[in-house]
């Protein structure tokens, strides 16, 4: 299930690095979870409709921010929170909700991207950042994804994650959140599977940390 949100202008300059507020109001319409430190089962895409200035983001007309999720409960959830509380910050606040009609997939589809696809794994003591030129991402794209469908109790057998390589303009991305700088890859993903497991990877998005902004499907 998806959720559109429409948010009203902005009152202040949004900065660059303004994820980390989505995932505050994420958490404070969720309430009390566990869900901080589990692989997420939901994505959160980056706002759209702004205008890009010298240290930040402006949206005279608003903005548009989706979440989506397999999971029922905490859609429910987000609505009952937003309901209570529609503030996000810099002024911005939430004015309409609606849903998103479920896309129907064949068994192979490719998908592009609201936000980068960020990669990693642990090596040794310290995270190794994979992009899309290497092709090593493919397999723990994958891998995490198919984690994530187990989690879920879904089959996890024969899916695959791959990116798009013939993609025209690929970009790798720098971003950083909670002081932490991230590399992560613009390109288009293609999935495999069956049609329950793509509609699951659009809802949950691709690759790691989807529940702070990164790997969000359109």
């Amino acid at each position: 299930m998806r959720l559109n949100l429409s948010l009203t202008p902005n009152k202040s300059l949004v900065p660059f690095e303004y994820q980390k507020c989505l995932v505050g109001a994420f958490h404070k319409w969720i309430g009390v979870n566990q869900m901080h430190d589990e692989i997420s089962l939901y994505s959160l895409s980056w706002l759209t409709g702004g205008q890009i200035l010298k240290n930040g983001f402006e949206f005279k007309s608003g903005a548009r921010w989706f979440i989506s999720s397999n999971d029922s409960d905490i859609i429910k959830s987000l609505i009952n929170g937003i309901q209570k509380d529609p503030q996000i910050n810099y002024g911005m606040s939430v004015k309409e909700i609606s849903f998103c009609e479920v896309p129907q997939f064949e068994m192979k589809h490719k998908f592009y991207l609201n936000s980068p696809v960020f990669i990693k794994k642990r090596e040794g003591v310290r995270d190794q950042f994979y992009l899309y030129t290497d092709q090593e991402s493919d397999h723990l794209m994958t891998q995490t994804l198919q984690r994530k469908l187990e989690k879920a109790g879904m089959n996890p057998e024969g899916v695959q994650v791959y990116f798009d390589r013939t993609y025209h303009s690929p970009k790798t991305k720098k971003i950083t959140y909670s002081g932490i700088e991230c590399k992560a890859s613009m390109c288009p993903v293609i999935i495999e599977g069956s049609s329950e497991q793509l509609t699951f990877a659009w809802n949950v998005g691709i690759g790691n940390s989807t529940g702070i902004g990164f790997g969000a499907l359109k």
